[in-house]
């Protein structure tokens, strides 16, 4: 197994554990059940642990496919962008959900303020995840790249022009 393979392997959990989670932050918040609250806590700290595998992994991936066709530097660079700043959401993202577990544990009264920050920083890292994992994919899936559309349709309609 190489890097691009485990970058592929851990690169998805950050994205859908992070939505997981907001979601169920959401749901603890409108049950106002604090297990509910600590479970997506929880999610939110494992996402950023694999969010520093990807990271980890994502510089070999790239040197395995920097040289493939299609795949140019700058979509992967475009991507290598996003994939930082969603990592320090993330991180910051984790470092709220531990004060929101120890808060919860405590029992203390800003346990529910914390709640609503952490869901600001989640919906934050949620738009991030989703900016990542787009430019990710179009390192290796051309037909989510926006200029395919339209070389597929100068195809077409050169095609068209050129029929007789």
């Amino acid at each position: 197994m190489n890097d691009a393979h485990l970058h592929m392997v851990v690169n998805h959990f950050p994205i859908i554990g992070t939505i997981f989670g907001l979601g169920i932050l959401i749901a603890g918040l409108f049950l106002k059940n604090n297990v509910i609250k600590n479970v997506a806590y929880v999610l939110f700290i494992v996402a950023a642990i694999f969010a520093g595998l990807s990271m980890a992994t994502g510089e070999g991936a790239e040197e395995i496919v920097e040289d493939l066709p299609n795949v140019g530097d700058q979509i992967i660079h475009v991507h290598e962008e996003m994939a930082e700043k969603l990592v320090i959401v993330l991180y910051v993202l984790a470092g709220v959900s531990l004060i929101g577990l120890f808060l919860n544990f405590k029992k203390q009264a800003k346990a529910n303020l914390v709640s609503y920050l952490v869901v600001i920083v989640a919906s934050v890292a949620v738009f991030f995840g989703q900016q990542t994992g787009t430019t990710g994919g179009e390192v290796r899936h051309t037909e989510i790249r926006e200029n395919t559309i339209q070389t597929n349709n100068t195809t077409k309609n050169f095609q068209e022009d050129n029929k007789d």
